[in-house]
């Protein structure tokens, strides 16, 4: 079992909540893969700060209300 990451993400349940919006639809709006949203909600890959914005931005929320640190 591996150690968590520091940094926690409410990426899928926003999606989920934002007219179960598709992880293609999502890195489209925001100028990323599909791919890349996929590892963002595995917490496998931190998003930039850009794209982190621009996430919060698209689902009218704080930054803070999509992401957290839970590091050190």
């Amino acid at each position: 079992m591996g150690k968590r990451p520091p940094i926690t993400n409410r990426v899928r349940s926003l999606r989920e909540k934002h007219g179960q919006m598709s992880q293609a639809a999502l890195g489209e709006a925001v100028g990323v893969t599909r791919h890349t949203i996929i590892a963002i909600e595995q917490g496998r890959y931190s998003p930039s700060l850009e794209t982190s914005f621009r996430i919060a931005r698209l689902f009218n929320v704080g930054l803070e209300d999509v992401f957290g640190w839970e590091g050190d």
